[in-house]
């Protein structure tokens, strides 16, 4: 026992040494003409690692999401991704590393279930572009892993609000992309397919080193599923790190504004979010007054 420290101590340096880091932002700035979105933003992520993106409305994760997809450049820094920048990686490379599943789930034509998740094989595809029965197979297992394989002749645009929320998370793991990237995942979703969701998200991430960033507004959730998480505030870090060092009393006070308590879950051991009701009373008292005044005009 007493060589227990020395031994913890070399077994993180191994981890260290070994990880492999996919992820690499390196003090992004971005603004939407003079209006400043992002300040200084560096963060990495691990192969393997489920980091939540939170923040109030407005505080730049969505993005940021947009900027790690190339589909913004930033005015400053720089996104490496294996060590290599960003922008080096053709269109095609990208889509092989990075799947994205966005809080829109609008679909303007009616194509199958089966359809549209087979548009996450287009990287792959060869010569005059048909799919293979391999590409239909791996289609299929993303369906049968978002429980939607029922559906596969349905039209897209006949489902559910949260039905076409799982054929978007099929269709990017169809991809079998390195990186998922997920604008609000559960928007959609009841508590039940939230609690699936996230579920086969982590499980990606353990078993098959698939990293996850997703940006989310439900703490609890977050603070069950995430290896890391990253608290934005007015375009800027505010807190980084594990859940129980970022989801604290003081830090949604000062970022959200917001009155809570956190104590363990019982059942996971994980920090547990509970909102106070100082401000339900508040409301309350507003709206009293408000009626008190307009009952004095009439």
């Amino acid at each position: 026992m007493q060589n227990f420290p020395f031994l913890f101590k070399f077994l993180v340096r191994l981890h260290n040494e070994f990880k492999v880091m996919i992820v690499k932002v390196n003090n992004i700035c971005f603004s939407y003409g003079r209006t400043p979105v992002l300040r200084n933003i560096s963060f990495e992520v691990e192969q393997g690692e489920f980091v939540s993106l939170i923040g109030p409305n407005g505080s730049g994760k969505t993005t940021l999401l947009k900027i790690l997809m190339r589909l913004l450049i930033p005015n400053k820094g720089e996104v490496l991704i294996y060590n290599r920048s960003l922008n080096s990686y053709s269109l095609k490379e990208l889509a092989k590393i990075i799947g994205f599943v966005p809080q829109d789930n609008f679909f303007p034509f009616p194509y199958t279930v089966l359809e549209t998740v087979l548009m996450g094989r287009n990287p792959y595809l060869k010569g005059i572009g048909f799919e293979s029965k391999e590409d239909i197979k791996i289609a299929l297992e993303a369906m049968e892993l978002t429980n939607i394989k029922e559906l596969a002749d349905k039209p897209v645009t006949s489902l559910s609000f949260g039905e076409r929320q799982m054929v978007l998370i099929a269709r990017a793991l169809a991809q079998q992309p390195k990186i998922i990237l997920l604008d609000e995942p559960n928007a959609h979703l009841d508590i039940s397919h939230q609690i699936e969701t996230f579920s086969l998200l982590k499980t990606l991430a353990r078993e098959r080193n698939t990293s996850i960033i997703s940006v989310s507004h439900d703490l609890n959730l977050i603070s069950s599923y995430s290896d890391k998480v990253i608290l934005l505030s007015k375009g800027q870090i505010h807190s980084i790190g594990k859940p129980d060092i970022v989801l604290t009393e003081e830090n949604i006070k000062n970022v959200y504004g917001a009155d809570v308590l956190v104590d363990l879950n019982p059942a996971t051991g994980k920090p547990r979010i509970t909102l106070l009701p100082d401000k339900i009373r508040q409301f309350s008292d507003k709206l009293k007054i408000k009626k008190e005044i307009n009952h004095e005009r009439f």
